[in-house]
């Protein structure tokens, strides 16, 4: 009989480290958790018989945005406060040596960012999502050199809500609606309902006034290359759609007095159809009427060009679709101007 009961507990045990093993596999699993509304970082040893503190020494000498104080004393403290860690959260000491296609978790020091001087309006919010009117010049989720000036971890600072995630995306320089789920249970629900077309957008720009006919179905072949500031329209069959629902004609002083003198000026009511990269910067541009403030399109400004106070003049106005877990209609309407600087802080 002892036998036999030691068999079943040796089952069990066998059977619980089984679990723990698929629940570490699990996809989007992190040993570590949030921290200060960022997500720790996971990095693949390339090569096996290096130490933990070797491997996170190169990693953090050679990164492109390094903060200054990130040194070997930050990375002690790291190791005395358990927060370097495999992935089944075996907790590493500076001398463990490493194998190949290890993943290591660690919290990175973000490099010193220009804060955005723009202000996060919350739009709506239930159990499930939080809806904010993003602003120009704040990244979506960190990115580069975009990290704690980005929508998610600004507003899981704000709110509090680690589990806070983007259910689509839009470019750093767009404004206008953003939705994040609030829990990881429901996230994927409405990430797929972005991710497979089933959200009807509607976007404003501002550019030179033309005679763009009302209800055009701009077509166009987009392709964009990682790393290239510029996507390209290039010959072959149409991936990107663009419906023009409206061209009315603005008042240009307020945009002159960010801008300088400029040509007669419209707001153009955009509907994609696609969600191509750059595309409504591509379809006005490719139309004649590049969008006000557009540093990119047609001439790319260098990056410490950049100067917070001219925006560019595209937002995400409108946002409608059926609810995946109510079944029930959905719209969030931004409430941003499209003079955008109105928010800047005083």
């Amino acid at each position: 009989m002892p036998v036999e009961k030691n068999s079943i507990t040796g089952a069990r045990r066998e059977s619980k480290s089984m679990e723990n093993r698929l629940v570490h596999m699990r996809k989007g699993f992190s040993p570590l958790p949030i921290k200060d509304g960022l997500n720790p970082t996971r990095a693949r040893v390339p090569e096996g018989s290096i130490s933990a503190w070797a491997f996170l020494e190169h990693l953090i000498q050679t990164q492109r945005h390094r903060h200054p104080d990130d040194n070997a004393a930050a990375l002690q403290a790291r190791f005395d406060a358990g927060e370097v860690v495999l992935r089944d959260q075996t907790v590493l000491k500076p001398e463990t040596l490493l194998t190949k296609d290890q993943d290591v978790f660690f919290y990175r020091i973000p490099a010193p960012e220009e804060p955005v001087p723009y202000d996060i309006p919350i739009l709506f919010e239930d159990k499930h999502l939080l809806v904010v009117d993003k602003p120009p010049f704040m990244a979506t989720m960190p990115r580069a050199k975009h990290i704690v000036q980005s929508a998610t971890v600004q507003m899981r600072r704000i709110t509090g809500i680690d589990d806070l995630s983007p259910a689509h995306r839009l470019d750093r320089l767009t404004s206008g609606i953003l939705v994040f789920t609030k829990t990881k249970e429901i996230r994927g629900a409405y990430q797929t309902l972005f991710a497979e077309r089933r959200v009807h957008k509607t976007y404003e720009a501002i550019a030179p006034l033309s005679d763009v006919p009302v209800g055009a179905m701009w077509e166009s072949r987009i392709e964009k290359t990682p790393g290239e500031i510029q996507g390209r329209l290039v010959a072959g069959e149409p991936n990107a759609f663009t419906e023009v629902a409206g061209v009315n004609p603005v008042d240009n002083e307020p945009y002159e007095a960010i801008h300088g003198p400029q040509p007669p000026l419209a707001k153009y009511t955009l509907k994609p159809k696609t969600g191509k990269t750059h595309q409504l910067r591509l379809h006005m541009w490719e139309a004649g009427v590049p969008i006000l403030g557009d540093p990119v399109y047609p001439v790319t400004f260098p990056a410490d060009a950049e100067d917070m106070r001219v925006p560019m003049h595209l937002t995400a106005t409108r946002i409608e679709f059926i609810d995946p877990l109510t079944g029930k209609p959905r719209e969030f309407v931004s409430n941003l101007p499209l003079v955008a600087h109105h928010f800047l802080h005083p």
